[in-house]
């Protein structure tokens, strides 16, 4: 997860080592160290140019052909023209949408809120935020497994707890559900929301992260001046906060929302598109055509013709980062700048009206609810503190924000600590639904029927050597790359940074089609290698591109006294820039194996075989119609989730020293 705290200055690059003569023709024309350069960026870019833009190049191409029988016939553009008449496809698109609208607008106000809360908050703020961030760490087939079993209408936790305390039928009377108990994941008015809620469940850390560092970078005289100029707290969070993270939160929205946009996997997992159509998105629309139809021309065109609405996306994203962080306030906007975010709210706002009726009520009550409540709350502090009475709008304020985080956290945890209950419970526990929150025994049957009955060691082994063996690629090709951008003085510098840019925030949905084609035509399927070869495509464009920013870190003065004691480029690499970049080689290295290691999308669709298929997949293979083994998928989880929280837990610091310096100069 990158930070947003701050855009990209340019990188400082080291001077010129002392040299005699003047620069050759064509050093003069190329860059001065443009040999170094071509041979440090040699891997990145053969890699990123075979890996993803030659595939979307030849995704163009395939979206041209039909296939008919073992040939492919050019058919132009009827693939596209057929889509106008697809239903199937536009209820993808509509779902995508309504998906990442509603999906971007409560994990906003729920980040922010999370943010406000730990930032105002002077004890365990390191404890909590720790805590929150669990749902990001957590692999996504974890979190739509623990989902899917607490939804479950039979099995499931949601409904007997909201029927036991009131909620339940209260929903009903309110007509937020149509009848009680519900099935949250099989009525088609209620899978949309509930896939919805998983995915703010998860993205609430990155936002709240986001939101954190922001805050962190207002400064406190503001807040001061307001306060003197007599604003209340609901006024200080309008007029200092909210334009204060106006660059944090349209980075964040927009780099979330390609997610969001181009999400596979968790609406796989959760409900596999169903019921019926309701929760299909685009992206599931391309995998059913070019996947389990074989009809890759249109599977193509489904993904290419979204290519504009990501394109605008990508293209809004790398010019807000590529803008220097002010450290003076802005200029007030014009009166087209500060009109467009009413428009554009507006705009969409109509169209989710229109989009999903009955979706727009229920989450206009849910959220008018959240912000009533925190409005109420604000105002009889400010009463209280306009009367004088400062000790009583101080507990106020206090109860008030820890009943908010006590919620949040009850939200953020139970999940989790539904599948550490669950591993430890017999099988009979399970079915008769008895000592639902506390094993009675305590029993490791789960863990035995798991490694007996199901390959889960092989699994595991494959997860492991694809995630180090695809770490250790990005690793080496990205520490070359970033300190060649970084440092290294050469035409086209700024070029290649922005195409490592672009090619991060490219959705794997564009590439899953013509990476299937060039596995087949490399005979590579159903093996390790397939996935070796292409995770590449969404570590080594981060990794670069966070490394760039780290080196450029790291005081040039140092790198120059190596040089001028006889060191040569590559010894002052060595020597002196990898040591004092450990702390971001660190925090990469644990991005990248944390992606790999949760990886759904590329592994489903090219491991069909049992022992070549990695802990998501298999996981998810354990799952056969509606036959749940609920046990054994929680120790599943919890056995998949225990690496990736520990190596957190134990790496903090390295993560937030790398990420700190690589945000802000990269």
């Amino acid at each position: 997860m990158t930070s947003v705290k701050s855009a990209p200055p340019p990188v400082k690059r080291a001077p010129a080592p002392p040299r005699s003569g003047s620069l050759s023709k064509t050093q003069r024309r190329l860059g001065r160290d443009w040999r170094l350069a071509a041979l440090f960026l040699t891997p990145t870019a053969v890699l990123v140019g075979a890996l993803v833009l030659l595939p979307i190049a030849r995704s163009i191409v395939t979206s041209t052909t039909e296939r008919h029988g073992q040939d492919s016939v050019f058919v132009g553009l009827d693939n596209y023209a057929s889509l106008l008449g697809d239903d199937q496809f536009r209820t993808g698109v509509v779902n995508s949408f309504v998906f990442t609208a509603y999906a971007e607008v409560f994990k906003v106000v729920l980040g922010l809120s999370a943010a406000l809360l730990l930032h105002h908050r002077r004890r365990g703020r390191a404890v909590l935020a720790g805590l929150l961030l669990l749902p990001w760490v957590v692999p996504t087939v974890v979190t739509a497994f623990s989902w899917r079993s607490l939804f479950d209408p039979i099995f499931g936790s949601v409904n007997v707890l909201l029927t036991e305390t009131g909620i339940g039928p209260l929903l009903e009377t309110l007509h937020l559900v149509d009848s009680w108990p519900a099935g949250w994941l099989s009525d088609p008015e209620l899978a949309m929301p509930s896939v919805i809620l998983v995915n703010v469940w998860k993205g609430i850390p990155f936002f709240t992260i986001a939101f954190l560092a922001g805050l962190k970078s207002i400064p406190a005289d503001r807040y001061e001046a307001a306060t003197v100029d007599g604003a209340s707290s609901l006024q200080r969070f309008i007029h200092v906060t909210l334009p204060g993270l106006r660059h944090v939160i349209t980075v964040t929205v927009t780099l979330s929302s390609i997610w969001t946009f181009n999400n596979f996997d968790l609406i796989w997992l959760l409900t596999q598109g169903g019921p019926g159509d309701a929760t299909a998105p685009y992206v599931l629309v391309a995998y059913s055509k070019a996947i389990l139809q074989l009809q890759y021309g249109a599977g193509a065109a489904v993904t290419l013709v979204m290519l504009p609405v990501i394109g605008a996306l990508v293209f809004y994203l790398v010019r807000l980062l590529r803008r220097e962080g002010d450290a003076e306030p802005m200029r007030p906007p014009g009166p087209v700048r500060r009109a467009l975010p009413w428009v554009v709210t507006a705009v969409v706002t109509v169209l989710l009206f229109w989009a999903s009726p009955q979706i727009f009520w229920k989450a206009a009550v849910v959220l008018a609810v959240i912000l009533l409540l925190a409005a109420a709350v604000g105002k009889v502090v400010s009463t209280l503190q306009s009367r004088g009475r400062g000790r009583a709008s101080s507990a106020v304020s206090r109860l008030g924000s820890g009943l908010a985080l006590a919620g949040l956290l009850g939200f953020v945890l139970a999940p989790l600590y539904w599948i550490f209950v669950t591993a430890f419970k017999s099988e009979g526990q399970i079915v008769m639904r008895t000592n639902d929150l506390w094993p009675t025994p305590w029993t490791t049957e789960q863990f035995t029927n798991l490694f007996t009955t199901k390959p889960f060691g092989q699994w595991y082994l494959n997860t492991l050597i694809v995630s180090v063996a695809s770490t250790l690629v990005a690793l080496v090709c990205a520490a070359l790359a970033g300190y060649a951008l970084a440092r290294l003085r050469f035409r086209g510098a700024q070029s290649f940074t922005t195409t490592v840019l672009l090619t991060y925030v490219m959705p794997g949905a564009l590439l899953f089609i013509p990476l299937y084609q060039l596995l087949i035509g490399w005979r590579i399927t159903d093996s390790l290698w397939s996935l070796i070869v292409t995770y590449p495509t969404f570590t080594l464009p981060f990794a670069t591109w966070l490394l760039t920013g780290y080196f450029a870190s790291i005081p040039v003065e140092l790198e120059e006294a190596a040089l001028v004691d006889g060191c040569t480029r590559i010894q002052a690499l060595r020597r002196v820039v990898l040591p004092l970049a450990r702390p971001g080689l660190l925090a990469v290295a644990m991005f990248t194996l944390t992606n790999a290691w949760n990886e759904f999308l590329f592994a489903f669709v090219f491991i069909t075989k049992d022992e070549y298929k990695t802990l998501p997949v298999g996981m998810q293979s354990m799952i056969i119609g509606d036959v749940v083994p609920q046990g054994q998928l929680a120790v599943a989880s919890l056995l998949v989730s225990v690496p990736v929280v520990v190596m957190y837990a134990f790496g903090q610091r390295f993560l937030t020293e790398g990420l700190t310096a690589g945000a802000v100069k990269g």
